[in-house]
């Protein structure tokens, strides 16, 4: 190796919830001084690093990896391909021989991280659910450390615990910022925010006209809707609000999300982990519908770990009828104050330096800051189910 700075290697694949955290990871180790070699499969490539948000001095990286899924033929090529990542990923270490290997989950992550345990080198797994993810679980025997969302996470063993830290997922500045803006309660309109991706989006656009047709229109009147909704179904969903005399704002994406969320009063979405995060940090009420395909449910289990700390509802999709919401949305006009504690609670699980306190952890591993790290792959007990 050459006389450059030992780099911290971070791996995640390439979708938003476990590109997004490490991203936030890489901007805090850069402002610190640390070299980053940031490793991710052809998906995460393809997105440049001035929209991720990446510093320019970030050295970036693509590997080989995919699923297992697909059934025989899947798990083929997706054991090809994550052979072909190990030996890319061990040429990787040998020209840049990192201090520490950080990984986000997502089975990009699996090569490098597992290559780096091979190789003697320090690895760290961050999971943002609370369940422990698949890739993650393969990787849990061999990790030094785990730094979690949810004190409480799944598929962890005690052992897996006792070398656990919580410190929350990293949220973009924006959003970390709302933290510190106190929670307003609704005095006479509710601003509610109804967000979701693709999927998320056509459960709300189905469900919430039909919730608000059931209110009396004094109740419509005390609410000021913004929803997202699908491109094929917005017209159909404006033309429903038009028709109850309700003065909405519709829109497929929001591109201003923080100062949506600093307007919100009440919020209704999905439970995956990144939104899950912005709402606690930005101290938000929200209604949370898990979508019900995730893997190991792994939406029910954020949104059952924000119901139990009286952060939140949850409603599972099969039960999110439009009785049901408008029910929500009554419960809702009754009382402000309720809607303050639900606030206060969702606010205290919030982590708006999650960034940082994961960038401390980082630091306290690498070995040449005397960490002490005495275990290694062979001798670590099984952490993860």
């Amino acid at each position: 190796m050459n006389t450059r700075q030992q780099p911290v290697l971070i791996a995640a694949g390439g979708t938003g919830g476990h590109m997004f955290p490490a991203v936030s990871l890489a901007s805090a180790l850069a402002a610190r001084g640390h070299a980053i070699l940031f490793v991710t499969d052809p998906r995460g490539a393809q997105v440049r690093s001035d929209v991720l948000g990446l510093p320019k001095s970030v050295i970036r990286h693509t590997i080989s990896a995919r699923s297992l899924s697909g059934g025989p033929k899947g798990l083929v090529a997706g054991v090809r391909a994550l052979a072909s990542g190990f030996f890319e990923s061990r040429r990787l270490l040998r020209e840049y021989a990192p201090t520490i290997a950080v990984g986000f989950g997502g089975y990009p992550s699996v090569p490098p991280i597992l290559a780096a345990g091979f190789a003697g080198i320090p690895t760290l797994i961050h999971e943002q659910n609370a369940v422990l993810g698949r890739a993650n679980r393969r990787l849990a025997r061999g990790a030094h450390a785990f730094a979690l969302s949810f004190a409480e996470t799944q598929r962890l063993k005690s052992a897996g615990h006792a070398r656990a830290t919580v410190v929350g997922n990293p949220v973009r500045p924006e959003i970390a910022a709302l933290a510190a803006r106190p929670y307003t309660p609704p005095s006479g309109v509710i601003d509610l925010l109804i967000v979701g991706g693709s999927q998320g989006a056509q459960v709300f656009s189905k469900i919430a006209p039909a919730a608000f047709a059931s209110l009396t229109p004094a109740q419509r009147a005390c609410f000021r809707l913004a929803q997202q909704c699908r491109a094929e179904d917005i017209e159909d969903v404006r033309a429903i609000y038009a028709s109850l005399n309700m003065p909405v704002e519709l829109e497929t994406f929001f591109d201003d999300m923080p100062a949506r969320l600093a307007a919100a009063h009440l919020v209704a979405g999905r439970s995956g982990a990144s939104t899950v995060a912005e709402l606690t940090t930005a101290g938000r009420p929200a209604l949370y519908v898990p979508y019900p395909h995730a893997i190991d449910d792994h939406q029910m289990a954020n949104a059952r770990a924000i119901e139990a700390a009286g952060a939140g509802w949850v409603m599972a999709q099969n039960e999110f009828t439009p009785a049901a919401m408008a029910g929500w949305l009554e419960a809702a006009l009754e009382s402000a104050d309720a809607l303050a504690r639900i606030a206060s609670a969702a606010h205290a699980l919030g982590h708006p330096d999650a960034a940082e306190r994961l960038a401390d952890l980082v630091e306290d591993l690498i070995p040449a800051n005397g960490n002490g790290l005495g275990g290694t792959p062979s001798d670590m007990r099984e952490a993860a189910e």
